[in-house]
């Protein structure tokens, strides 16, 4: 299926992208659209609590996982580095874990939100500027470019942004017993990159201890 359009099914009913996909979508002629343009307080606050309860859902299940008759990593195996990155830095498994937990929440909103917000939510979109020095829009290149862990968006627009979430699990006690940081630093420094987005000044942080944090 071409990712710019819905293709009508067998059915007659319109198959819609996935919520990776949809970023792709970016223009629609007005006279198709049929859902409301962005979602409505009530509709935001549905998502909003999804997002808290597929970061617990996340957290709790690569725990399990991983660590069986814990329940959670130590703060020394948190630590513990696992690898070297590309750029030479340092990879622990707080990182490591950091990512499986991402791809579980990920995988629970397309279960829970899949179905309900196809034309409004996106995941993981990349924004870059086209060309360098003006404003961001939706982009392939991976240098430069901004990638927000959730968007809700204009319907099948996701350059027109209505709220940015990123996703964050705290791995050691001290950071599971204080997600922001002191003085909501952590806070700052995740969506601060964020600022510049074309719609996006309402931004928050999704962590297990604390759901939304704005």
């Amino acid at each position: 299926m071409n990712p710019l359009c819905a293709a009508p099914g067998a059915s007659g009913e319109f198959v819609l992208p996935s919520l990776r996909k949809l970023a792709d979508v970016t223009k629609l002629v007005r006279g198709l659209l049929t859902r409301k343009d962005f979602l409505d307080e009530k509709d935001v606050k549905s998502v909003e609590e999804v997002l808290v309860l597929c970061a617990k859902e996340a957290d709790q299940k690569v725990n399990e996982k991983y660590y069986p008759e814990e329940g959670y990593p130590s703060d020394a195996e948190c630590n513990r580095v696992v690898g070297y990155g590309a750029d030479g830095n340092k990879v622990t498994r707080a990182m490591e874990l950091g990512k499986l937990k991402h791809e579980a929440a990920f995988t629970c909103l397309e279960r829970e939100l899949g179905q309900r917000f196809p034309d409004h939510l996106t995941l993981e979109p990349r924004y870059g500027k086209k060309p360098p020095g003006e404003a961001y829009t939706l982009t392939e290149k991976g240098h430069g470019s901004l990638v927000p862990d959730v968007v809700l968006h204009l319907v099948r627009d996701a350059n027109k942004i209505q709220f940015l979430y990123d996703f964050l699990f705290p791995c050691t006690a001290r950071s599971k017993s204080d997600p922001l940081g002191s003085q909501r630093r952590r806070l700052k420094d995740k969506l601060d990159k964020y600022k510049n987005l074309p719609g996006a000044q309402q931004r928050a942080l999704v962590t297990p201890q604390l759901g939304i944090s704005r």
